[in-house]
């Protein structure tokens, strides 16, 4: 879905950009993906958390390396723990062909565990004009593959001055964030600035990243829920928020506000899965919708406010993502192309979800499955707290 359409909207800090457009998981993300790679003409950063492997890594490989042997400068970061399904002689064939490959370094790890943060954002750009945002990783669980259709995510793909600004982002994530590193090559890159009277889609770069003191997405939930005037919608995997934003959830259904949650069915993290339902009772208590996807797992992220604007990016609803990780999500306020991401989800919840109410709770559980839910719900409280106490800052 692309916009281009004329209405005023007045945001600070917010960019305006030429194209917005919403992109699906699998065959769709990947053959844009791989058509950026094959139109890039300068320069290609990626940094993703996931990349392995498995047949659709091998495919991104091949074009990475084809756009190299045509003189394309390629930054390649991804995180050392999650992408350790990369192999060497991948990563040897990066090298090989001029690629600058590099590994997002954790303090503790071995194969089974790691201490300290995750490079989890996922950020495409190419000549510091063309960008692709999203929750999506560069591995056969996201794309259409003979053994089944992808997990459920969504990304964004848009042309403008936020392309910049994700690009002189990555410079200082790739140069490790330098005091002093003078100007980047984006920013010797001139965009035509783009009237806000033509009411194109206003774009706004939100950061986590707790050791930085970034928390711009953290606080967008809050905005959206705190300012929302009618309606909420927001899906997301790994749902496990936090009491103030619990807090904040309560008071808006108080205030008359219609609260919906489209949460994961079947989940690849099933502890994490087991903890989020320790927390539907509550949810149900709070007048909160509560919806489960079924066809698939999901693992998309995005939050709608009023059918005017929308935050999606890679940004989870617990304290992973709030504390300990480096995630990236842009907020996007345009009614047009949000009122289309609402009426998606209105589809997939009346196709594909199952609405979780109190009667479908009570069914459901039982003291052993309630005092097993909780385990894993304190369990992974734990153990956030511990992946994330190096961090804590005062405030």
């Amino acid at each position: 879905m692309s916009i281009r359409k004329k209405r005023k909207v007045d945001q600070t800090n917010a960019d305006v950009n030429s194209v917005v457009q919403i992109v699906h998981c699998g065959k769709p993300y990947f053959d844009l993906l791989t058509k950026m790679i094959d139109e890039a003409v300068d320069t290609i950063h990626i940094q993703i958390y996931i990349y392995d492997d498995t047949a659709t890594g091998l495919l991104v490989s091949e074009h990475l390396i084809k756009a190299a042997s045509r003189g394309v400068k390629i930054f390649l970061l991804v995180d050392e723990y999650a992408s350790k399904g990369l192999s060497k002689e991948t990563v040897q064939k990066f090298l090989d062909s001029g690629i600058h490959f590099r590994y997002f370094k954790t303090f503790v790890k071995n194969k089974y565990f790691y201490f300290g943060r995750r490079l989890h954002h996922k950020i495409i750009v190419m000549d510091a004009t063309k960008a692709l945002i999203g929750g999506l990783n560069i591995s056969d669980r996201y794309n259409d593959t003979p053994a089944g259709p992808a997990w459920l995510d969504f990304a964004i793909y848009l042309e403008g001055v936020t392309a910049k600004n994700l690009c002189i982002l990555c410079w200082k994530t790739w140069k490790g964030y330098p005091q002093s590193m003078g100007i980047t090559p984006c920013e010797k890159i001139i965009i035509p600035a783009i009237p806000a009277a033509q009411g194109l889609p206003k774009v706004t770069m939100l950061r986590n990243d707790w050791v930085r003191r970034k928390v711009e997405i953290s606080r967008a939930y809050h905005r959206l829920i705190r300012n929302a005037k009618t309606e909420i919608t927001i899906l997301s995997s790994y749902f496990l928020p936090g009491k103030p934003l619990r807090r904040l959830m309560a008071e808006a259904t108080r205030r008359g506000i219609r609260i919906r949650v489209i949460s994961a069915g079947h989940s690849d993290v099933m502890i994490a899965k087991e903890a989020e339902r320790w927390l539907y009772d509550w949810l149900l208590r709070n007048k909160i919708e509560l919806y489960e996807y079924q066809p698939r797992v999901l693992h998309g992220k995005l939050g709608i406010s009023d059918r005017e604007w929308f935050t999606l990016g890679s940004y989870n609803i617990n304290d992973l993502s709030a504390y300990a990780s480096i995630e990236l999500n842009l907020e996007v306020i345009h009614p047009e192309i949000t009122k289309q991401l609402y009426e998606e989800m209105n589809t997939l919840i009346s196709r594909d979800c199952i609405r979780i109410t109190k009667e479908v709770r009570a069914n459901s559980k039982n003291i052993f499955i309630q005092f097993r839910q909780w385990l894993a719900y304190e369990f992974l409280r734990i153990i956030f707290y511990l992946f994330t106490f190096y961090f804590k800052q005062r405030k």
